[in-house]
C-alpha cells in the first residue's frame, strides 16, 4: 500500500479538499493526504478509495471529520508574543478611541483557525488583565477540526502545554490538577468556540479585531484573497487584523492598510 492513490484519485480528494476548505494539496504533499487517506481507510475498514470518496461526497458528518484529519494543529499560548504586545499597547487603546465615538464598551474579536484554543484564550487573560473599566469583550474562535474545538471547550491543557504563560496568569486564571491546568469560568466564558470553514462565510459582522494566524499558508492565492475579502466584510469600519509573521498581503488586492508598529506588524481596516 505504499502508492495508495492513483493520480486520478489524488486529483479527486485535492479538488474537493480545495473547492470545499480552500486548502491546496500539491504534488509535493501528496505523501501527507496519502497516509490521512490510509488512516482513514483502516479506521473505517473500508479498502477501496473510490468508495471512501462516495462516502465523504455523500456523508457531511464523515467530510468534516476527514477535513479534521488533513490539518495541522499546531499552535501554543503566547505564540508570537510580539502579536500580543501590539494588541495591548497599540491595537486596544485604537480600539477604545473607536468605541467612545459610538458609544459603545463591547470590543468583539475573531480567532479564525483557532486549533485547540491556546490563542484564544491567551487574548482573553491579556484583556482581562489589562482592559481598563467600562470595556469587556467577547471573542469567537473558529476552526475546522471539531477535535481542536472540543478541546478548546473543555479548557484542559497537560503540564506539557502551558509553556510561555506567565506564573501570575497560571495562578489567577488556572486550577491545578495533578495532570494539567484547568482554564476557569471567568475566561471560558468569554470564548464561544464555532465551526467555521472559512471558505464560507461566516455571518459575523462588526469585528474589532480579528486574528487569523498561519492558516493562509495553506491557500493558494485564489483563496487567500477570498478569505481576507471575507474579513474586511466582517470587521467593524475601523479595525485589525493579525496573520501569521511567515504571511503577507504585499502584492494582494486587498483594501487594507500595512501597519507597522513598535511591536509588531499588522493590518488596519479603515473605512
Amino acid at each position: 500500500m505504499a502508492d495508495l492513490l492513483s493520480d486520478s484519485q489524488f486529483n479527486a480528494f485535492r479538488d474537493l479538499i480545495y473547492r470545499t476548505s480552500g486548502i491546496t494539496f500539491s504534488d509535493t504533499n501528496r505523501s501527507i493526504l496519502d497516509s490521512r487517506l490510509k488512516e482513514k481507510l483502516r479506521e473505517k475498514q473500508i479498502t477501496d478509495v473510490d468508495q471512501y470518496y462516495k462516502l465523504v461526497t455523500t456523508n457531511q458528518d464523515e467530510f468534516k471529520n476527514f477535513l479534521d484529519s488533513i490539518t495541522t494543529n499546531l499552535t501554543r499560548f503566547f505564540r508570537n508574543q510580539p502579536h500580543f504586545d501590539a494588541l495591548i499597547n497599540y491595537v486596544i487603546p485604537h480600539v477604545i478611541e473607536e468605541k467612545k465615538k459610538t458609544g459603545s464598551t463591547k470590543i468583539h474579536i475573531w480567532s479564525a483557525g483557532c486549533s485547540t484554543g491556546e490563542e484564544p484564550y491567551t487574548i482573553a487573560m491579556l484583556l482581562k488583565d489589562k482592559l481598563p473599566s467600562p470595556y469587556s469583550f467577547d471573542i469567537v474562535a473558529s476552526d475546522i477540526s471539531l477535535k481542536s474545538l472540543m478541546v478548546g471547550r473543555q479548557g484542559f491543557y497537560g503540564n506539557t502545554k502551558i509553556t510561555g504563560i506567565p506564573q501570575n496568569y497560571l495562578d489567577r486564571f488556572f486550577i491545578k490538577s495533578p495532570d494539567g491546568y484547568q482554564v476557569k469560568p471567568e475566561i471560558r466564558s468569554t470564548i464561544s468556540f464555532d465551526y467555521n470553514n472559512l471558505a464560507n462565510d461566516s455571518g459575523k459582522k462588526d469585528l474589532d479585531i480579528v486574528f487569523c494566524r498561519n492558516v493562509l499558508i495553506y491557500f493558494d492565492e485564489a483563496a487567500q484573497k477570498a478569505t481576507i475579502d471575507r474579513f474586511w466584510k466582517a470587521m467593524a469600519r475601523h479595525a485589525y487584523l493579525f496573520i501569521g509573521h511567515s504571511e503577507s498581503l504585499f502584492g494582494m488586492d486587498t483594501k487594507f492598510k500595512f501597519l507597522k508598529t513598535q511591536w509588531a506588524c499588522l493590518y488596519e481596516k479603515e473605512e
